[in-house]
């Protein structure tokens, strides 16, 4: 079968173009994945601390023991089920959320799935270094807080950011989920091209690369970051550094 792209360039019947029509829903998707991701990193790296504060205080215990339940909670529900829950369920408990645009709701939804994994993410950074160096930071009279964003902190991002290049490009994914709830991403996009024009091939293929482009564009724009934050004695730049 061959390929014909020229219904590209065709009219929707609103005016515009079906290029037109792919490239707004690839700024949906990019959206959708964007505002998703600075949610999931919000919740995920405040609950992913609270998970490693001291055993010391009664206060420290009950937040451990509710952050825990946050990430067992928002791991364990397919991320389906959570979309719907968010845009079917919560406003009919909550009136006042009937206010709030579809688009709010699955970057909530989306960004809460994924800050589940980010958590993890951020407590196996932190309790993968050695006791000592919480200690020692303690013992030269850091605050907690102080400890964290100083000691514990920089470190732990360091630790996590490869499996974070992942998880993010994930969340890229899934953002596909958002044509659930009718916004027209690359998904709904594809579905509702395919139907009107039965170019199913060509539009998947479209689709496709524009899913593959920008998951190709995440990976690289981590790896870049990962690179900007490695110490210099890091064995990457073994060949770069010389010892003194």
């Amino acid at each position: 079968m061959s390929l014909d792209w020229r219904f590209l360039l065709e009219d929707d019947g609103s005016g515009r173009t079906y290029l037109e029509w792919m490239l707004n829903a690839w700024g949906w998707t990019l959206s959708v994945a964007v505002c998703a991701w600075v949610v999931a990193m919000l919740f995920g790296c405040s609950v992913g601390v609270v998970r490693t504060l001291p055993h010391n205080k009664r206060l420290n215990i009950l937040f451990i023991h509710l952050s825990s339940c946050w990430v067992e909670l928002f791991r364990n529900i397919p991320l389906l089920v959570q979309i719907f829950i968010w845009y079917f369920v919560l406003p009919k408990v909550f009136p006042a959320m009937q206010a709030l645009p579809g688009f709010l709701l699955v970057v909530l939804g989306l960004g809460i799935f994924s800050s589940a994994r980010i958590a993890e993410m951020m407590r196996a950074g932190i309790q993968a270094m050695p006791r000592g160096q919480r200690d020692a930071a303690m013992a030269l009279g850091f605050t907690a807080w102080q400890t964290y964003r100083y000691v514990l902190l920089p470190i732990a991002f360091r630790t996590m950011w490869p499996p974070l290049t992942s998880e993010t490009m994930n969340l890229l994914k899934n953002s596909s989920v958002a044509f659930a709830i009718s916004i027209t991403e690359l998904t709904m996009y594809a579905m509702q091209v395919q139907e009107e024009t039965s170019r199913g091939m060509e539009v998947y293929l479209a689709v496709t690369g524009l899913y593959t482009l920008s998951a190709f564009g995440v990976n690289r724009l981590m790896v870049y970051f990962e690179k900007k934050i490695q110490l210099p004695d890091h064995p990457k730049h073994a060949n770069t550094y010389s010892v003194q």
